[in-house]
């Protein structure tokens, strides 16, 4: 299939055309993979922009390049923003158009009221049961909020300035002392972090001579120190969990722990409860405080 249109409402909408089959019987072409319905080929053309725009973000080519594993990075990165009927309408776009059945991924956002957070013991006790660059890697994920991708791209801000184009709160990190680092995060946005100073500093015994290509989900990372990260990681912190506690609400948790105790953290410095939602949406890579609520439950 080949697209070389440059925007992505182009490209959605060439890929969805070459997939459509007005003025065929549906009932007696079912199998065919063809789209027969108006309304279907509108939300398939919607969805397939939004994939082809995250696609050219994160600058991984164009859509004709999709394969099997960045559909499936970029379906877990909008698990954390849209609904549930919203996540499998694109999920079932991609099918159609790579011929392909991708798992369901479960929406973050409408995840069970139950809280997905750990306590800090739990996480104590997680990393215990993980080796020690697994171990390293979550007790950093816990301190920062991360996702399991962005461990592999710490850098200190000394040598990787962050992205220039957001309008930061200048009250980031209020209340933390520590040693700030940049990640690569949703959309490809170069943001800061910070670290406590010992775990800063234990981090550093780790750093690599040079950088170590990896590659996670179909994507390529510059991997500059000896921890743990993306699916990997992921896949070690769920099962420790299970060896420890009997139970996982998977790696993503941890992020649910920082939200929940940064908030906390920050009424206590007398901040209102919506501007502490805000600082703490930038802190982890949002920049939309009503996007934090999801992580209160």
């Amino acid at each position: 299939m080949s697209i070389s249109f440059r925007s992505a409402k182009s490209q959605a909408s060439h890929a969805v055309r070459s997939m459509t089959a007005h003025g065929t019987a549906r009932h007696d072409n079912q199998d065919s993979g063809k789209i027969h319905s108006l309304g279907t080929e509108r939300a398939y053309e919607q969805a397939l922009a939004g994939l082809t725009e995250w696609i050219q973000e994160n600058k991984l080519g164009d859509l004709k390049g999709l394969d099997e594993a960045t559909a499936r990075h970029y379906l877990e990165e909008r698990a954390e923003d849209v609904g549930q009927k919203t996540l499998d309408l694109d999920r079932q776009a991609i099918n159609a158009f790579l011929g392909i059945n991708l798992d369901r991924i479960d929406s973050e956002k409408e995840a069970a009221i139950d809280s997905r957070a750990y306590t800090q013991d739990q996480i104590r006790r997680v990393a215990e049961s993980q080796t020690a660059g697994h171990a390293l890697a979550t007790a950093v994920a816990a301190a920062a909020g991360l996702r399991a991708h962005e461990l592999l791209t710490l850098l200190p801000v000394s040598e990787r300035a962050a992205d220039t184009h957001r309008d930061y709160r200048h009250d980031r990190f209020s209340g933390r002392e520590g040693t700030i680092y940049t990640v690569i995060g949703k959309g490809g946005l170069c943001r800061e972090v910070i670290l406590p100073q010992n775990l800063a500093d234990k981090l550093e015994t780790t750093r690599l001579d040079s950088a170590h290509t990896v590659y996670d989900r179909g994507i390529r990372y510059q991997q500059h120190y000896a921890i743990g990260g993306g699916k990997r990681w992921s896949d070690s912190f769920s099962k420790a969990a299970d060896r420890a506690l009997g139970w996982s609400t998977g790696a993503h948790g941890v992020r649910h722990t920082y939200a929940q105790e940064r908030v906390i953290e920050l009424q206590r410095q007398h901040y209102r409860f919506e501007d502490a939602k805000e600082v703490v949406s930038q802190e982890m890579g949002h920049f939309r405080a009503d996007i934090i609520d999801t992580y209160l439950r």
